[in-house]
Order: C-alpha cells, then structure tokens, then sequence
C-alpha cells in the first residue's frame, strides 16, 4: 500500500497554494449568500431554503480542489443561485398559492383533543414522532390539546385548553401509553390510534372512529405549571 500515494498523489505545494486560495474565496461566497438570504434563511430552514443550502454546498464544494474548474464559473453559478433565491421568496410574499407550492401548507395534526389521520399520514410522520414532540412542550395527553398545527418548517404550534375545559385524552407518556387487558366499568378509555375517547365494553372493542381496536385508559389531568 502506497500511503504517499493515498495522501499525497501528484499534489504539488503550487496546487495546495491554489486549493488555499480556492477554499478562502468560496468560504467568502457562503458567508456573502447567507447573509443576503437573511436571519430566517439561517435560523429555521424551510424545504426550500434547504435545497437552497444543499445547491450552495455543491457549487462551493467543487471548486475548492478541482484544478481545471476556474471561480469564475463558480461565482457566475452561485450568483444566479442568489437571483432565483431572491425572486422566489419575492414570488412567494406576492402570491400564497405560490408560497403553498413552494413552501406547503400548515397541517392541523391534533383537533379537539384526537388526531387527525389524514393529515398526519400527509406529514409523513409516525405517531411516536408527533407523541414525542408533544411530550417536550410538557403535555401528558391529547385532552390537554385543542390544536396541535405542524408548520412548514417541520415545527409544532400548540395551541391548549383552558384549565376547566380539559377533558379525557390518550396519554403521551410511554407508561401510561398501554394496550389495556381488562376495562374497568365507569372509566375512559382512548383508542391508542386515534385518540378517540369512549366508555368501552371489551378490551378489542372495535373504535367507532378508525376501527382499531387498541384502547388505552385515558386521562383527564391537569398541565403541569
């Protein structure tokens, strides 16, 4: 094994000085784009602002070591990249079927305390997923929930019951999140697909709203202050 080879090849100290140079120029071009793109662009990435960052790292990943590809083709690239950029985002503050194209649309995931199926199964997310984000905001069951919104920056708004309006809802919590063997008579209990709350007779009762038929004993606690 050539290990000169491997590390060095055919790299002359006039190629790694050009490399410097390269690497330094287009360090330069990233902190200029990202700046023109703004706060925004750089603290919450949206899809398009992704593809943006992900099209900006190949144009600046190139020519910092190809020998025979000149920066001005590079600069010429990115700077149409920061045109598009620019009348895009005007584009889409002029027109909001354009801005839903581009960007999508805020989905409601939780309504009145259960989940919405559709909408979940369009936000390409699991159930744990969704549980796990509502549990880092302090919330122990849907009940608590009287809108759950999955924004276009892959966020969660949460929007709660009052304190007198919070009602039986499934629990988020891994624990108190179990299939139940037996039913208890008077008590709640939340199908674990839906949230769907209902007094049951058997354990596999079939659910009136999705047609499952795991249940889980819903709680009807109060926020954590």
């Amino acid at each position: 094994m050539d290990w000169a080879s491997i590390f060095i090849h055919d790299t002359t100290w006039t190629f790694a000085a050009e490399i410097t140079i390269r690497v330094i120029f287009m360090f330069i071009m990233i902190m200029i784009f990202l700046r023109l793109t703004g706060k925004r662009g750089i603290r919450q990435l949206s899809i398009f602002e992704l593809a943006i960052i992900l099209s900006l790292g190949s144009i600046a990943g190139d020519p910092m070591f190809t020998e025979d590809l000149p920066l001005i083709q590079a600069l010429l690239i990115m700077s149409i990249v920061i045109i598009l950029y620019r009348l895009t985002t005007w584009l889409m503050m002029k027109y909001q079927p354009f801005e839903d194209l581009i960007e999508g649309k805020s989905l409601y995931i939780v309504e009145d305390g259960v989940l919405v199926l559709d909408k979940i199964k369009r936000g390409k997310m699991s159930h744990d997923e969704f549980f796990a984000e509502m549990r880092q905001q302090g919330i122990e069951h849907l009940g608590q929930v009287r809108a759950g919104l999955l924004e276009t920056d892959g966020k969660f708004s949460i929007l709660l019951f009052k304190p007198d309006e919070i009602r039986y809802g499934l629990p988020l919590f891994p624990k108190q999140y179990q299939q139940t063997t037996q039913v208890e008579p008077d008590t709640c209990y939340a199908c674990m697909y839906c949230g769907h709350v209902d007094y049951i007779s058997k354990p596999d009762q079939q659910c009136s709203r999705c047609k499952c038929c795991r249940w889980a004993k819903a709680l009807n606690s109060q926020m954590l202050s």
